[in-house]
């Protein structure tokens, strides 16, 4: 894995590019209230990698659906380069989400009988991509995440880091300023995780991409900015990752 750079080696002026405020989501099941989320206040900048951590159940996936604009707050507003999604039209939120924002599932989410290169390239035709454009650019982004000699093969036939792979390719189909990764690593084998880890950091340092990763995985931590802790639907706690290993040194 190549070096992490430092928090102090990043632009000295960056702006926000995610900001929620007093964010809340309540669910209502019948006579049962779920407070998914109590008041999120959190800003997010370019260029960032920041890992969020937290057991089940502890308001992650919610406050990614939030930060993706999948789903709107039962409180508060979410911002996204400073507009509030909760006043953009359907057509207005799909755009946003084709063109700002790539999603990584856990569990892939390939159209299995489509090819590699058509799962890459299903959403640059929402994007308004022409074909060839699209057919030249889904070939780069599998060779950017080294599949390029197996754009044919459908998901059936490749690994499951073969089909992270895919997976991350599509995300950056449209070139998007954020990429939402939802336990990336969580169903790959140790050596597989790493490489997928190897390209999120390649493409925070080398294109720009501010990267959001939910995860149970320590090895991040190893090359992130900054961890985002929540619990029972708060923050609980924000850390530069230098101030983590600094506690961590102390406790060995």
């Amino acid at each position: 894995m190549t070096t992490p750079a430092t928090t102090e080696s990043r632009p000295a002026e960056r702006r926000v590019i995610i900001r929620t405020v007093g964010m809340k989501k309540i669910y209502q099941r019948g006579m049962e209230t779920t407070h998914a989320l109590r008041g999120v206040d959190v800003e997010i900048y370019t260029g960032e990698f920041i890992v969020v951590m937290g057991p089940s159940g502890s308001g992650k996936s919610t406050f990614f659906n939030m930060i993706g604009a999948l789903d709107s707050p039962s409180e508060g507003r979410t911002f996204i380069d400073e507009v509030d999604v909760a006043q953009l039209t359907a057509e207005e939120l799909a755009f946003l989400r084709c063109r700002k924002i790539g999603y990584i599932f856990q569990s892939y989410n390939l159209i299995q009988y489509m090819t590699a290169l058509e799962n890459v390239t299903t959403p640059m035709a929402f994007g308004g991509v022409s074909p060839d454009e699209a057919r030249s650019r889904g070939m780069e982004l599998l060779e950017l995440v080294g599949l390029k000699e197996r754009w044919f093969h459908r998901p059936i036939e490749m690994s499951g880091g073969q089909q992270q792979r895919v997976a991350i390719a599509r995300a950056l189909a449209n070139q998007p300023a954020i990429l939402l990764c939802d336990e990336p690593t969580a169903n790959l084998d140790h050596k597989t995780g790493d490489e997928i880890l190897d390209i999120l950091q390649r493409l925070n340092q080398e294109r720009g991409v501010t990267i959001i990763c939910a995860t149970h995985d320590h090895r991040m931590m190893n090359i992130c900015d900054r961890l985002m802790w929540i619990r029972d639907g708060a923050i609980e706690r924000i850390a530069n990752r230098n101030e983590v290993e600094v506690e961590l040194a102390s406790i060995d």
